[in-house]
C-alpha cells in the first residue's frame, strides 16, 4: 500500500489561529515558547465575550473574527488550534482540513465515534496535518510509568486499573455545557478520554469490547441552577464550594453521570478498568499496572508524587521494592501542554513524526462513547467497530513506531 505523506507546504514563521477563546485557549500561549518558528496571528469566537478575551489574552495585533468560517476566508493561517466546546469539534475541524489548514484539536476529538471517523476521513483525503491534544501522554507520571514498563520491571502487562478522583468536578463540569449530554455525550467520554488513551498506551492495545456502569448520584439533586453565558470556569471556581451538595449555580441542564466506570478488553487480551467520581474531596488519578513479574502504582500524579514498584512476594509493604520520583509541575499540566504544542508545531513545520496518532484519539472516543451507551443500556457490552485499514495505515505511518 502506498502511503502519501502529510501535506506540508508552509514557510516560517507558521501563522497560527485560535478558534474558541474559552478556558482552554490559554494553551495557545505556548506557541511563542516552542522551538518552531511560529506566531499567533488570528483568533475566532462566536461570542462578544470570547472576542474580548482574545484581544486581552493574545494582544491587539492578533486579528479577531466572529466565526471559524470568517477566519478561514480572511485569516491567512497555516494552522489552527481548536479549543471550542466538544460538540462543535467535528464541523470546525472538517472545515479547516478541507481548507488545507493544519489542525490542533483539543481532546476529545469529537463526542461520537461517527464524528471522529468523519474527521479522520477528511484529514486522510486532504493529506492535511491533524493532531489531537491528548497532553496527558506527555505528563511526567505517564512517561515514567511507561519507562518502567518498557524496562521490563513488571514483566508483560496483563491488567491496567485507573481510579480518577475528580475533586473539582462540581466546578469543572456541572456549571456549564459539560453537564448537558447533548453537548458532551458523557463525562466518561469527555473527562475519561485522557485516561482511556493512557490505558491503551500502558496496556499496549486498543479497546475491543467495553461495558459501562454509572449514575447521577449527587448533582442531579441540586435545584439551584443558573445560565452562565459569557462566563468561564475561573469566574466561579472555589475550593470553598464544599461539600458537594452545597454547590450553587449549576447548569440549567444536568443529565450526565457524576459517577461512572467501565471495563475493557483490549485487542491484545489485556484487561483494564476505569472509574471516576466527581464529588471526592481530593483531585488526582491512581494507576495500577500489573504484569507477569510485578506491579506499579502511582501515588500522586504530578511533581512531588512517586511511582512504586513491587516485585517480591509478601504482605503489604508501603515502601514497595523500588520508588521513582515524579518530576514536573506540582499542579496542573503546563509542562505537558508545552510539550504537546511543541510536538504539533514541529509536525506541521517539518513533518516530524508524533508520539500520538489521531487513530489513538479515535480509539479513546470509541471506548468512552460505547461505554456510555453501555451504561445507559443497562450495562450491555459493546464491541468497538474497526476503522478503515487505509486510514489506520496512513496515520500510523506518521507516528513514532514505539507509540500505541
Amino acid at each position: 500500500m502506498t502511503i502519501h505523506p502529510t501535506r506540508v507546504s508552509v514557510e516560517a514563521p507558521l501563522r497560527i489561529g485560535v478558534i474558541g477563546v474559552g478556558q482552554r485557549a490559554t494553551i495557545a500561549l505556548h506557541v511563542r515558547a516552542a522551538a518552531t518558528d511560529a506566531t499567533l496571528v488570528a483568533a475566532a469566537d462566536t461570542t462578544d465575550d470570547g472576542r474580548r478575551r482574545a484581544a486581552q489574552l493574545f494582544g491587539s495585533d492578533v486579528a479577531v473574527y466572529a466565526s471559524h468560517a470568517d477566519l478561514i476566508a480572511h485569516g491567512k493561517i497555516d494552522a489552527a488550534i481548536v479549543t471550542t466546546p466538544d460538540w462543535t469539534h467535528a464541523a470546525i475541524a472538517i472545515d479547516l482540513l478541507r481548507a488545507g489548514i493544519a489542525v490542533y484539536l483539543e481532546k476529545p476529538m469529537a463526542i461520537s465515534l461517527e464524528d471522529s471517523d468523519s474527521i479522520l476521513t477528511a484529514a486522510y483525503e486532504t493529506r492535511t496535518p491533524l493532531y489531537v491534544g491528548h497532553n496527558f501522554r506527555h505528563s511526567a507520571v505517564v512517561r515514567l510509568m511507561r519507562e518502567i514498563i518498557e524496562r521490563g520491571e513488571i514483566g508483560r502487562v496483563k491488567a491496567v486499573w485507573c481510579r480518577h478522583f475528580v475533586g473539582n468536578g462540581g466546578d469543572y463540569y456541572f456549571k456549564d455545557w459539560h453537564a448537558d449530554r447533548r453537548r458532551v455525550n458523557s463525562l466518561l467520554l469527555q473527562k475519561a478520554s485522557h485516561d482511556i488513551d493512557v490505558i491503551h498506551l500502558l496496556g499496549g492495545g486498543y479497546t475491543r469490547r467495553v461495558v459501562g456502569m454509572g449514575a447521577l448520584m449527587v448533582y442531579g439533586d441540586i435545584a439551584d441552577r443558573r445560565d452562565r453565558t459569557g462566563e468561564t470556569m475561573s469566574d466561579w471556581f472555589s475550593f470553598g464550594n464544599w461539600p458537594p451538595a452545597s454547590q450553587t449555580g449549576l447548569n440549567p441542564v444536568v443529565d450526565v453521570e457524576d459517577v461512572s466506570m467501565m471495563m475493557m478488553t483490549l485487542d491484545n487480551g489485556v484487561l483494564a478498568s476505569y472509574e471516576q467520581c466527581h464529588f471526592t474531596p481530593d483531585y488526582w488519578r491512581n494507576y495500577t499496572v500489573i504484569g507477569t513479574e510485578g506491579r506499579l502504582e502511582n501515588l500522586g500524579d504530578t511533581g512531588g508524587g512517586v511511582v512504586k514498584v513491587w516485585n517480591t512476594r509478601g504482605e503489604w509493604r508501603e515502601a514497595g521494592d523500588r520508588e521513582y520520583p515524579i518530576t514536573g509541575v506540582e499542579s496542573g499540566h503546563a509542562d505537558a501542554d508545552f510539550l504537546t504544542m511543541s510536538e504539533f508545531l514541529a509536525h506541521v513545520a517539518t513533518g516530524r513524526r508524533t508520539a500520538l496518532s489521531p487513530v489513538a484519539a479515535r480509539q479513546a472516543v470509541a471506548a468512552g462513547a460505547l461505554a456510555t451507551s453501555s451504561l445507559r443500556a443497562g450495562s450491555t457490552p459493546f464491541d468497538v467497530p474497526q476503522l478503515d485499514p487505509k486510514i489506520t495505515a496512513y496515520f500510523e505511518s506518521q507516528t513514532d513506531a514505539a507509540s500505541r
